[in-house]
C-alpha cells in the first residue's frame, strides 16, 4: 500500500537520498502549515535512535537560537512536545497563563505570550515525532479551523516518513536542525529579466520578464538591440553602451544602472549585470546576463534614507540586515559596523540581557514592543520593534526630542521602560569582551538546568541534565564530570572528548597537581583562556585540541564531591559575570550529584532486595521450556511489586504471574509474602481456584492496604492440559503451533484483597506441541496513548509474528523490544512457556 504523502520510487534510495527526502518532507510540512493556518512559526522534532529523546530537525519562522534550550527534549519529560509524543494526544495552549498552569517548565524557557499546538506525527502505530506550531496570543487561542489542518499535515508527514522505513532507511535525525526559509513578502517585488546578446550582429534574445521590464508588449520586440536603444532614456544611452564595452573588455560588468522609459515616457531605474560566456566560441562578441527592475526597492530604500529617525531591520537570529543613515548618529556607530552583527555585540550599552529579552519577546509573541535605552555618556533613545515571521523592523528616535510623548502610545504595543526602570536605568559600561557570553539564551539554559536537576533522580540523570544544558548555554564542546571515591577522582560522565583521552586521568588522587584535582583541593575554580595559559601553568599536561577550559570544584555541604570540566574549541575570555555564574553552578551541580549518589546507593540496595525475592533460575521440566524477564520502571524512586514463578507440583507445573499495586518498599514486601503464599499453597496440591482464594484471604488478614492481581496456570506436560484461574489480571496470550495467536479472555475473579468470599473460576484448555503461552503484567501492554485492550492486541500480533522455531528466550527479548511503550514507567514481568 502506498503511504499518504509518499512519492513512489522504483529503485532503492541511498542513505543520502533518503535523508534528503526526509528533510524535503519536513520542509513541505512546515511551509504548508504556515501557509494555511495563520501561524507564524512551526517546527518538527523527530525521535532519536534510542527513542529516549526528541531532536529538533526542522524549524521555520522562529529563531533557532531562541529554541536552543529545546533542541533535544527527553521523551519521558514534562514538556508538551514530550507528552504529545508519548500519548499521541494533541496539546493546545492558548496563552502564557495556560502554559504556566499546565507546563511550567516550558514557561521557564519561553517566558513569552503565544498560543501553540503540538500534534503527533504518526503512521498507524508507529510514532515518528511531533509537529509544533505557534500563533500570536489572542482571546481565541489556537484558531479552531487550524486544528483539522494540523492533523492532516501531521498524518501526511507521518505517511511520507513511513515510506522511508521499508527501504531500510532511518527517519531519525542527524546533524544540525534545518532552518526553512519562508518566501519573502510579495510586495515590494524585484523582477529579473534574462538576455543573450550577440554584440557583433546586434541580435538580442530575451525572456518574457526582460521584455516586460523594458515595456515591450506582445509582438513588439523584434529581437535586436536597436529596439532596445529606443527604450533607454536618451541621456543614459552612453552609459548603456559604455557598460557593454566594459563587459566585453573586462569579461563582466556588475550593477551598471541606466533608466528605462515607461509607457508614459517617465524614466525608471534598472540594473545591468552581464558577462562574456567562456563556452561560446566567438570570443568577446557575446554577452549573457540579467536586468533587475529596481523601482520598488529603490523607492523603499530612498524613502527610508530620507527619514530623520533611525530605521533598521533584524533577521530571525537578531542580526542587523539594514540600517538607514539616521541610525549612525543616534547609535554612535557606522552602518558597516552594524550590519551582520547583533546590536548588543556592537553597542556595549545594549549588552544588558534585558534588551535581547525585548527582541525575543517581540518575535515569539509577535507583538510590537517599545522600550527606552540609555546611551552613554548621556541621553535616552526610544526603540520600537515590529515583528513578523521573517524578522523585526525597528525604529529608534531620541527620547529627548519630544518622542517620549508618543512613547508606548501605539494601540496593541507593549511599552517597557528599561532594565532598571525609566527613573534609574541600568547602563552597562563594560567593554564587549567583558559582557557575559551566556546572554539571555544562556540564562534560559540555566533555568532549564535548575528545573531539570530538581527532577534528576540518578547520577546518570544529573549528568545528562548538565550536558544537555551547560554545553549549549556556554558554547562548550567538551564536558567531564568526576566524582570523589576513596580520595581519588573517578569519571562518571563525559561528552565530546576523543576516545581514550581521559583514560590516563582515571583514579587521579585529589591532591595531585592537575587542574581537575587542584580545583577541588583548593575549592577555587580555575579558568584558562588559551592553550598557552594552561601549558604554562601545568607543563607536560596532556592536551587535546581545545582552546580554553573551565575547571569547577563540586563541593556540597563543605565536602568535596567531584569536579566538572568544560572545554571550548577556541581561545576565549571568561568575563567576571561568567566566572561567577559558572562558580555558582558548580555548587548547584554538586548538591544534585550528592543527592543522586545517595539515591543510587539506596536504590541499588532496594532493587537488590527485590531481585532476591524473584526466582534466581527457573526449574527444568521435561516437555516444556520456560523463559522469564523482569524490567524495573523507568521513572520514580521506588520499587514495584511485579513477580513471576514456576512451581513443580508432582507431575504438573504451576505457572504464576502477579502484580501488587503501587511502587514502594511496601509493595515489594507484600509481593514477597504473596509469592511465598502462592508457592506454599500450590506445592501442597491445592487446585488453582483454591490457591487464589486462600491467597486472597491471607492478603486481607495481612491488611497491607494494597491490592494485587494474579494469574495461575496449572499445566500437565504429559498431555498439555492447562487449567487457568485469574484474579483481576491481564489475559494470557497463546500462540498456536501454526502461528495463529489469541488472547485468552477466560473467566476470572476480582483482585486479591477486595472480598474474602470471592471465587476464582477455572478454565481448561488443551495445548498442542509447539504452542507458546505468554503470561505478563500490565506494564508490558500499557501505553497512555491507547486503550489497554489495544495493548493486549499489540502483544498478540507481535507473538504471532514469531518465526518458525523461535524459542521462548528469543521470543521474550523480541516482545520486550516490539511491544514495550517508549514512555513506560511501570515495572514489567513476562513469563513464556513453550509446550512440546
Amino acid at each position: 500500500m502506498q503511504a499518504r504523502g509518499a512519492v513512489p520510487r522504483s529503485v532503492p534510495e541511498t542513505a543520502g537520498q533518503a535523508e534528503h527526502r526526509r528533510d524535503e518532507l519536513l520542509a513541505q510540512a512546515v511551509r504548508r502549515v504556515l501557509g494555511s493556518t495563520g501561524a507564524y512559526g512551526a517546527m518538527v522534532h523527530l525521535r532519536s535512535r534510542d527513542r529516549r529523546s526528541l531532536v529538533l530537525r526542522t524549524i521555520a519562522g522562529v529563531p533557532l537560537s531562541v529554541m536552543s534550550p529545546f533542541q533535544r527534549i527527553a521523551a519521558a519529560g514534562p514538556l508538551p512536545i514530550a507528552v504529545c509524543f508519548r500519548t499521541g494526544h494533541r496539546i493546545l495552549l492558548s496563552d502564557s497563563e495556560d502554559v504556566m498552569r499546565r507546563f511550567p517548565q516550558l514557561a521557564v524557557g519561553l517566558p513569552y505570550d503565544f498560543a501553540s499546538a503540538c500534534v503527533a506525527v504518526s503512521y498507524g502505530r508507529e510514532r515518528f515525532g511531533v509537529l509544533s506550531v505557534l500563533w500570536p496570543a489572542s482571546d481565541e487561542g489556537v484558531p479552531e479551523p487550524a486544528v483539522p489542518l494540523l492533523d492532516a499535515v501531521a498524518d501526511e508527514l507521518g505517511g511520507g516518513l513511513a515510506e522511508l522505513e521499508p527501504a531500510g532507511q532511518s527517519v531519525e535525525p542527524g546533524g544540525e536542525a534545518a532552518v526553512v526559509e519562508l518566501p519573502p513578502p510579495s510586495v515590494p517585488t524585484t523582477r529579473v529579466g534574462l538576455f543573450d546578446w550577440n554584440v557583433a550582429t546586434g541580435a538580442l534574445s530575451a525572456d518574457a520578464q526582460f521584455r516586460e521590464i523594458f515595456g515591450f508588449g506582445p509582438g513588439e520586440f523584434d529581437g535586436t538591440v536597436a529596439a532596445l536603444n529606443h527604450r533607454v532614456a536618451p541621456g543614459d544611452l552612453p552609459e548603456f553602451r559604455a557598460a557593454a564595452r566594459t563587459a566585453l573588455e573586462q569579461g563582466e560588468v556588475l550593477a551598471a544602472r541606466v533608466r528605462v522609459l515607461g509607457p508614459d515616457r517617465v524614466p525608471y531605474p534598472v540594473e545591468l549585470w552581464a558577462r562574456v560566456p567562456a563556452a561560446i566560441s566567438d570570443g568577446r562578441d557575446h554577452l549573457v546576463g540579467a536586468v533587475l527592475d529596481l523601482r520598488s526597492l529603490t523607492a523603499a530604500a530612498a524613502a527610508a534614507e530620507r527619514l530623520r529617525e533611525g530605521v533598521f531591520t533584524l533577521d530571525l537570529d537578531a542580526r542587523i540586515t539594514y540600517a538607514n543613515r539616521a541610525t549612525e548618529p543616534l547609535l554612535g556607530a557606522r552602518r558597516e559596523d552594524l550590519v551582520g552583527r547583533h546590536p548588543w555585540e556592537v553597542l556595549p550599552w545594549l549588552a544588558d540581557p534585558f534588551y535581547e529579552h525585548r527582541y525575543r519577546a517581540a518575535l515569539v509573541s509577535q507583538r510590537p514592543t517599545v522600550f527606552l535605552a540609555a546611551r552613554p555618556p548621556g541621553g535616552w533613545l526610544a526603540f520600537s520593534l515590529y515583528p513578523d515571521s521573517h524578522g523585526v523592523t525597528g525604529r529608534v528616535v531620541s527620547a529627548e526630542s519630544g518622542a517620549e510623548a508618543e512613547f508606548g502610545a501605539e494601540p496593541g504595543t507593549e511599552a517597557v521602560s528599561g532594565p532598571g526602570g525609566a527613573e534609574a536605568p541600568a547602563v552597562p559600561q563594560a567593554d564587549p569582551a567583558e559582557v557575559t557570553r551566556a546572554g539571555l539564551g544562556g540564562t534560559h539554559h540555566l533555568l532549564q538546568l535548575a528545573s531539570a536537576l530538581t527532577e534528576a533522580v540518578t547520577v546518570r540523570d544529573v549528568c545528562r541534565a548538565v550536558s544537555d544544558e551547560i554545553l549549549p548555554a556556554f558554547g562548550g564542546q567538551e564536558l567531564a564530570i568526576y566524582a570523589v571515591r576513596d580520595q581519588r577522582l573517578n569519571l562518571v560522565s563525559q561528552a565530546g572528548y576523543p576516545d581514550g583521552f581521559l583514560d590516563s586521568f582515571e583514579g587521579t588522587p585529589i591532591d595531585a597537581r592537575v587542574p581537575g584535582a587542584e580545583t577541588l583541593s583548593t575549592g577555587t575554580p580555575i579558568f584558562f583562556e588559551s592553550v598557552r595559559d594552561l601549558a604554562a601553568a601545568y607543563p607536560g599536561l596532556a592536551l587535546d585540541e581545545m582552546g580554553a577550559w573551565a575547571f569547577l570544584p563540586l563541593i556540597a555541604s563543605g565536602r568535596p564531591v567531584g569536579s566538572c570540566i568544560l572545554g571550548f574549541d577556541r581561545p576565549r575570555p571568561f568575563s567576571a559575570e561568567e566566572r561567577g555564574l559558572l562558580t555558582a553552578l558548580g555548587g548547584f551541580i554538586a548538591q544534585a550529584l550528592e543527592r543522586a549518589r545517595l539515591y543510587d546507593a539506596e536504590f541499588a540496595l532496594a532493587r537488590g532486595l527485590q531481585q532476591a525475592l524473584l526466582p534466581h533460575r527457573l526449574p527444568e521440566v521435561p516437555g516444556i521450556r520456560t523463559a522469564a524477564r523482569y524490567l524495573p520502571g523507568t521513572q520514580g524512586m521506588e520499587i514495584g511489586g511485579d513477580w513471576y514463578d514456576v512451581i513443580v507440583t508432582g507431575g504438573d507445573v504451576t505457572l504464576v504471574i502477579g502484580d501488587v499495586e503501587g511502587h514502594s518498599v511496601g509493595a515489594a514486601a507484600t509481593m514477597g509474602q504473596l509469592r511465598s503464599a502462592v508457592r506454599a499453597f500450590a506445592t501442597g496440591g491445592e487446585p488453582p481456584d483454591r490457591v487464589l482464594a486462600r491467597t486472597n484471604r491471607l492478603l486481607l488478614d495481612l491488611d497491607p492496604g494494597l491490592l494485587a492481581s494474579c494469574c495461575l496456570v496449572r499445566l500437565t506436560p504429559a498431555d498439555g492440559t492447562a487449567r487457568i484461574a485469574r484474579a483481576g489480571h491481564m489475559p494470557p496470550v497463546l500462540r498456536h503451533p501454526g502461528g495463529r495467536a489469541e488472547a485468552l479472555y477466560v473467566a476470572g475473579g476480582p483482585l486479591l484483597g477486595v472480598d474474602e468470599r470471592a471465587a476464582y473460576p477455572v478454565s481448561e484448555l488443551r495445548l498442542r506441541p509447539g504452542a507458546l503461552l505468554a503470561l505478563y503484567t500490565d506494564g508490558l501492554v500499557e501505553d497512555p496513548a491507547v486503550a489497554i485492550d489495544q495493548g493486549v492486541e499489540r502483544l498478540r500480533a507481535a507473538l504471532a509474528r514469531g518465526a518458525a522455531g523461535e524459542g521462548p528466550e528469543e521470543a521474550a527479548d523480541r516482545l520486550l523490544r516490539e511491544v514495550g511503550s517508549t514512555g513506560r514507567v511501570d515495572d514489567v514481568a513476562l513469563l513464556l512457556t513453550a509446550f512440546g
